[in-house]
């Protein structure tokens, strides 16, 4: 059996067989610490970014514009949920200033959700101000965007964080390393699903069918509704695995607030969806201004 000191955590189905040893702590920088579930989001958020130079190409999208508006997005969400993180912790901050060096290692449902509207409330004026068609623009982002979230659950899973809840299954992971429950408040010694890779193999079933839809699309709007869809589906359903301690309970614990938000990205999906025949794309290859102008026209 692994030790405490040094795995992250172990499957059951692993003891007879092999072990897995993850270190949550990829280096240190004097007091800064680097853990791995960041490393591994920021290799996510490069391959999204490679990915989304490709699908802007497909969508007509100019790929400098889709670039320059990941950038601003991302820096935004990241920013904004931190500063958030600091508001809401202001008394701990006082106290111990060297709690801003453990930011990272911070994982809430809330602190997403608003990386997510933040994002949003920066990444739209800025397409508006480029005349960038939104609804093509929607469907570059929507395979980046799996693909990113596919490797952020990933690392959750290095983390801890959103960790799952106690079970028997046999391909169950026991955490083991003490940063995972001081960071996330992850049990220790104890089998839970391993719920972040079900959210990860979603969500890059999502990315590599939302790419192998992209030709096949009739209208603007379309993979971008397929995201929302997707997304919502992978997120309802992957929150019965996870423990519930954190996540919120609505409608006397029916449900819990990811769920909630899954339910609007599914309506959100359905609401692009619909048919507009001024967003419909016509069966030969349009222009890149043949685009702009429809989606404008609809916009």
């Amino acid at each position: 059996m692994l030790t405490a000191q040094r795995a992250g955590f172990y499957s059951l189905i692993a003891l007879s067989s092999y072990s897995c040893s993850v270190h949550p702590v990829l280096f240190h920088i004097g007091a800064i610490v680097i853990p791995t579930s960041g490393a591994v989001t920021a290799l996510g958020v490069l391959l999204g970014l490679w990915l989304a130079l490709r699908t802007a190409r497909i969508a007509r999208v100019d790929a400098n514009h889709l670039w320059t508006l990941c950038i601003i997005a991302l820096f935004a969400a990241i920013a904004g949920s931190r500063l958030l993180l600091i508001a809401l912790n202001w008394t701990m901050v006082r106290t111990h200033p060297a709690w801003l060096l453990s930011l990272a290692m911070v994982h809430h449902p809330l602190t997403a959700t608003v990386s997510g509207l933040l994002a949003l409330i920066v990444g739209v004026p800025y397409a508006l101000s480029q005349r960038m068609p939104l609804l093509s623009t929607a469907d570059a982002l929507a395979p980046p965007l799996a693909l990113a979230l596919c490797c952020e659950q990933v690392g959750a899973l290095l983390a801890a964080a959103g960790y799952g809840s106690e079970t028997s299954v046999p391909w169950a992971i026991v955490y083991t390393n003490p940063l995972a429950s001081r960071w996330s408040g992850a049990p220790q010694f104890v089998p839970v699903h391993p719920v972040q890779l079900y959210a990860a193999l979603a969500f890059l079933i999502i990315a590599v069918a939302l790419v192998l839809l992209f030709p096949q699309r009739r209208q603007h709007g379309d993979i971008c509704a397929l995201g929302l869809i997707g997304a919502g589906t992978a997120i309802y359903i992957t929150e019965f695995f996870r423990d519930p301690e954190g996540r919120g309970s609505v409608f006397r614990g029916a449900l819990d607030g990811p769920q909630v938000a899954a339910i609007l990205l599914v309506l959100l999906g359905a609401f692009v969806a619909r048919e507009h025949k001024s967003a419909q794309i016509p069966s030969s290859a349009p222009s890149r201004r043949d685009d702009a102008t429809a989606e404008a026209s609809h916009d």
